[in-house]
């Protein structure tokens, strides 16, 4: 019936309990319990600001008043389309505490899919930046439902005298200047109005209802909203603390570079270290450069981020003598991180003093986040690891519910904890979804090719969806992209399927070379010999195409599909 922390592998995860204990909290309960436990702690720090815990609970208190004042309560739904920034994190965790719910989207969605999502949430408001006051005030006519605006700026929550020098900035003079009067709610309007509010509901929400919208593709590649409980986020982070291999991560630092509108930046990057007492170093906007003096002047110990955050170590000169010694974990999830991107990472770990390695660990939106892990010092070869304690994996044979015998690829299927209530007013979806087995047990169907050995070890393959077919064989990218990365100038590759009307897709490679080499005729011919000796005839590419970088989504994961889609429309031109 699949495998949890009762299997084989549990020796590789040394002294971690099979199974938790889950307090009956909200998610707003289980962090105040670490405030109450750690009041004078940093709870979150932003661009030089600190926040503690008590300041946190008391910043939360007030915002949560303000949402009451609002008309916001009980079971409405309440849109946050921010970077990580104060104001998000305060507002996450106040919907909580009035029993409200979240609806988490990326502030640079476009203006029609801002519409979309709030329509969908059926939201009766929204928080945003200045910055984006523009796409909001431009879909008013859009909305289906009165939705009030509320208008946070980034300078308000700036330490001083960075609050003053900041209208200054080069960031700041590009941000259209907010109208004097308009429809929308100054966000320090905002919280004054929470003053004619004097008790707030002591547990105004159960722990097992619906707390917070997260959105995926789901395993047919449309938009669905994801509905997870307060019970689902708390699953996550006290079992990724257990399989941390820390123990405990009161005290540490986490790089919360993850965007908050995903399940990864979120359920792990804010709410797992305020659950363990750690400090989130809140980063509202990624770069290289920026990335590479935050680690350097923060030194924090716990970085988790998509395979394309890491292969940015690799590119930046201004770690070249850095000491990553301050290093205690680094967790690598949200796209499939090739075994050779790993080998690069790790050397350089070692090379800057680091003594962990890289582990990766593997979810869905539809669990939180991640929900397997490699175990600390101990890696398999192409594995993602095991799963965490009281999260059963079982290998499936795609469409059915059989369960395959180990080492045979089939569909992975999770069961636990946190996997999710539901896709919201999606029932047929839901049910494709979540099924209950002959064991008994409901299981989350990932829509993901993968295999399980004896040992519990998981191995992902693939996207169902995104599988190319070549003259009746199945391709798989990743174990491509695997390949092409291995070659010793390759730093990044994708691997997509063109349309072919004689094989149905041919297979193209878009490469990205390590600095200091140039993409001549000379390397691609390199790369195509490299590819003849480890692929097979009919998975070659027949194009190999050099770009200095890769298109990224909002997530910074590769996005495939974009290359996909470039690389058809040349065909068909």
């Amino acid at each position: 019936m699949g495998l949890s922390a009762s299997a084989p592998w549990f020796k590789f995860y040394g002294d971690m309990p099979h199974t938790l204990n889950y307090p009956a909290k909200t998610i707003y309960e289980l962090v105040r319990a670490a405030a109450l436990k750690y009041p004078n702690d940093v709870a979150y720090e932003f661009m030089g600001k600190n926040v503690t815990y008590s300041q946190f609970m008391a910043r939360i208190d007030r915002v949560a008043k303000a949402l009451l004042a609002l008309g916001v309560g009980k079971g409405d739904r309440f849109t946050i389309c921010m970077p990580n920034c104060p104001q998000a994190l305060d507002t996450f965790y106040a919907l909580n505490r009035i029993g409200a719910v979240s609806n988490m989207i990326h502030p640079l969605s476009a203006p029609s899919e801002i519409a979309f999502y709030l329509n969908f949430s059926h939201s009766k408001a929204v928080l945003t930046l200045d910055q984006f006051y523009g796409k909001l005030d431009q879909i008013r006519g859009d909305l289906k439902q009165p939705t009030k605006l509320v208008i946070a700026q980034i300078k308000d929550e700036l330490p001083a005298p960075l609050n003053l020098l900041y209208p200054m900035t080069k960031a700041a003079r590009k941000v259209p200047k907010l109208p004097a009067a308009g429809d929308f709610i100054r966000w320090n309007d905002f919280l004054r109005g929470g003053k004619t509010i004097d008790e707030l509901p002591d547990h105004p929400i159960g722990y097992t209802e619906g707390a917070s919208i997260l959105y995926s593709g789901g395993t047919t590649g449309t938009t669905k909203g994801i509905l997870l409980s307060s019970a689902n986020f708390n699953a996550t982070a006290l079992q990724t603390i257990a399989a941390s291999g820390l123990h405990d991560i009161h005290g540490k630092k986490m790089l919360s570079v993850m965007p908050i509108f995903h399940g990864f930046g979120l359920g792990i990057g804010i709410h797992t270290a305020l659950v363990g007492g750690a400090t989130c170093i809140l980063v509202p906007q990624f770069n290289v450069k920026t990335y590479a003096k935050l680690l350097i002047k923060k030194k924090p110990n716990l970085v988790p981020g998509v395979p394309t955050l890491f292969e940015a170590l690799l590119r930046t000169d201004l770690l070249e003598d850095a000491d990553l010694s301050f290093l205690d974990g680094m967790f690598s999830g949200g796209d499939s991180l090739s075994v050779e991107l790993k080998h690069k990472v790790d050397d350089f770990l070692k090379a800057h003093r680091a003594k962990i390695q890289i582990r990766e660990g593997y979810g869905t939106t539809e669990c939180v986040t991640a929900s397997c892990l490699t175990p600390k010092d101990y890696a398999r070869s192409g594995s993602i690891g095991v799963p965490f304690p009281d999260t059963y994996y079982k290998i499936v044979k795609p469409g059915t519910t059989e369960e395959t015998d180990p080492n045979i690829e089939g569909e992975i299927c999770i069961s636990g904890p946190s996997v999710m209530m539901c896709y919201v007013d999606n029932p047929e979806e839901t049910a494709q979804t979540l099924r209950r087995h002959a064991d008994g047990r409901i299981w989350l169907h990932t829509g993901d090719l993968g295999a399980m050995d004896t040992d519990g070890f998981v191995y992902f393959r693939q996207r169902i969806k995104r599988m190319i077919i070549t003259s009746g064989y199945n391709v798989y990218p990743s174990q491509l992209e695997n390949i092409i990365d291995g070659h010793e100038k390759v730093l990044l590759s994708c691997v997509v399927g063109v349309k072919d009307k004689y094989k149905m897709q041919k297979v193209k490679a878009f490469v990205v070379l390590r600095p200091g080499f140039e993409p001549t005729e000379e390397v691609r011919q390199e790369l195509f010999d490299h590819c003849r000796k480890h692929i097979a005839k009919y998975a070659m590419p027949y194009e190999i195409e050099f770009r200095t970088e890769l298109p990224k989504t909002l997530v910074g994961k590769v996005a495939y599909r974009v290359l996909e889609e470039e690389a058809n429309a040349q065909v068909e031109a």
